[in-house]
């Protein structure tokens, strides 16, 4: 007989992509309110890998990512994909700003081994996930490091991305730990009891 194992929490990621700085503040301070308390938050930096989002974000689009404290069921990423674009049709109107997308907002999870991000669009390498999303392994972790794979986007091949990522990576790590020994000192308790 099969035995079926429930999937181990994960790290939730939102990549934000705003036009200027008010947005990209106000678009972190909703998410960290709609999704939880942020444990890490990276850097400012360019996003001037590719020009994709220039008709709808602007000349000279800011990047950043949070990670959230809280651990995430992997099966609610389509979900949590569905709220954050809620949140950016919210920020479109509320910035008043005369670009159709000031704020792009993707939310991905990063397990012990990789880097998952959901999407709207279907692709050969992309999976559906429910709700009308799919997800893409973004990033994998192997021999130490992250690695790209060939569909890639640009910006997520950055050494300032993997340090950020190695940094949440890191903490997932210790978070398992931790309920690994709660399970366990429960499993124990219960046994002698």
């Amino acid at each position: 007989m099969w035995k079926l194992k429930e999937p181990k929490p994960v790290k939730l990621v939102v990549g934000i992509l705003a036009s200027n700085y008010q947005c990209l503040h106000t678009a972190s301070d909703l998410v960290a309110g709609k999704l939880g308390e942020a444990d890490f938050t990276s850097e400012v930096w360019p996003f001037d890998q590719t020009d994709y989002y220039r008709d709808q974000t602007g000349p000279r689009i800011l990047r950043q990512f949070l990670s959230f404290e809280r651990l995430i069921d992997p099966g609610k990423l389509a979900k949590i994909k569905l709220k954050t674009n809620g949140l950016e049709q919210r920020l479109a109107k509320s910035l008043a700003i005369p670009l159709p997308r000031p704020v792009n907002l993707d939310p991905g999870i990063i397990e012990p081994s990789k880097l998952v991000l959901a999407t709207t669009k279907n692709y050969s390498h992309r999976i559906y996930i429910g709700r009308k999303m799919y997800a893409e392994v973004t990033l994998i972790y192997d021999r130490g490091q992250w690695r790209p794979l060939d569909h890639t986007y640009p910006d997520y091949r950055q050494q300032c991305y993997f340090d950020f990522f190695e940094k949440v990576r890191t903490r997932l790590l210790e978070q398992l730990k931790s309920v690994e020994r709660k399970n366990r000192h429960s499993f124990n308790k219960e046994q002698s009891a």
